[in-house]
């Protein structure tokens, strides 16, 4: 893509040693929703670097720890990372290279969860599976989404075979998603199998357009995959070469955008505070007038996005600098050809207030007329 990452991890570092603290939390405990049968553990027990450059999470027949499950004592350890709370991202390139386990009753995932689920719950988070691969399927993997009224074995989803019945565990993978406001996208090893958009939810709600936070897990049994048998050779290795989110923050073309009398979009006082008045202003060079407009539907200056007052879509809705969230009020699309700057959420034009050239005009949202007062240019 050649954006910067936002978010990386090549996990290296000196064999056995577990992962970056700073990037990644370990999950502990069993689960009883999806009836798994392994307990995760914490540190380096079942999550650790083997010092090549990779991360390897281990399925175990073991419980040195006498943990308690569901069912009773449990029969497998495991482990769970996620990046809750270290790091969260709405929109951009999301993918890991790696090499799944094989096995009946394995189920490795890579994926993503909203990060408002701690306040609002599952499904209603919302949930990205980039990658799921049950050992019953060795040459096929799963991309999914979940949300209110699609969730679990009702999630909107396709699946990926490779070719002449190759199995995925013999080999590294990469799997990925392109994720874009209203629009997200799987592939495997650069091959697109499927796409997903709202039109697709027969009328339920898209809770895609916000930050999420990655997760990488090696499950053990379940509803899914069901449980191991006298067939599944134990250990088995998740094998993760890397990890790495691009696009958000990274992509996209920056520049002055000129409209009105040849000035500015800019940001008042170059103030940083949320709710700073977005207006027109003799162009000066400063970073308040340097915006970036993003692969991701962002429109960013001073590390912030260009926002709808209030998820406001009426006309007169004014326009402010905001903390990036995702949100529908920070969702624009730039024309070059007709220099229209759109709210997709409203559907309405970025527009100075009463056609008036005056440094300090504020903008606003306003139902598109073609107007020179809602025409800008990107000069790059």
């Amino acid at each position: 893509m050649g954006a910067a990452a936002t978010f990386e991890d090549n996990f290296d570092g000196p064999a056995g040693s577990a992962v970056d603290g700073g990037k990644w939390q370990t999950e502990t405990g069993d689960n009883v929703n999806n009836h798994e049968r392994q307990y995760y553990t914490a540190g380096n027990a079942n999550a650790a670097l083997n010092g090549q450059g990779q991360l390897v999470i281990t399925a175990r027949r073991e419980n040195p720890g006498n943990y308690q499950c569901w069912y009773g004592r449990c029969e497998y350890t495991s482990a769970r990372l996620n990046t809750a709370g270290r790091f969260t991202q709405a929109y951009g390139h999301v993918e890991a290279r790696m090499k799944v386990p094989r096995g009946q009753g394995m189920w490795p995932a890579f994926w993503m969860l909203g990060h408002d689920i701690g306040q609002i719950g599952w499904p209603n988070s919302g949930e990205i599976d980039v990658m799921e691969n049950v050992g019953f399927e060795p040459s096929t993997v799963h991309g999914t989404i979940h949300g209110p009224g699609y969730s679990g074995s009702g999630g909107i989803g396709a699946a990926y075979s490779l070719p002449g019945g190759q199995a995925f565990a013999d080999a590294f993978h990469t799997f990925a998603v392109d994720w874009s406001p209203d629009s997200i996208t799987w592939s495997v090893d650069g091959n697109v199998y499927q796409r997903r958009t709202p039109a697709d939810l027969g009328g339920r709600q898209w809770v895609f357009n916000k930050p999420f936070f990655l997760i990488l897990n090696l499950a053990v049994g379940g509803y899914w995959p069901g449980d191991p048998d006298g067939s599944t050779v134990f250990p088995q290795q998740l094998v993760v070469d890397y990890v790495r989110f691009t696009g958000s923050g990274g992509g996209g073309n920056t520049g002055t955008l000129t409209g009105l009398a040849g000035k500015c979009l800019d940001v008042a006082g170059a103030n940083t505070a949320n709710g700073t008045p977005v207006q027109l202003y003799t162009c000066n060079q400063s970073g308040a007038q340097r915006w970036t407009v993003g692969t991701d539907g962002t429109v960013r200056a001073l590390g912030k996005c260009l926002h709808a007052a209030g998820g406001g879509t009426g006309d007169g809705t004014r326009v402010q600098l905001w903390d990036c969230d995702g949100s529908g009020a920070q969702r624009w699309s730039y024309n070059s050809a007709t220099r229209d700057v759109v709210n997709l959420s409203a559907d309405k034009c970025l527009d100075v207030l009463d056609n008036n050239p005056a440094d300090g005009t504020p903008t606003q949202i306003w139902s598109c007329s073609g107007g020179g007062n809602q025409k800008w240019t990107l000069n790059t």
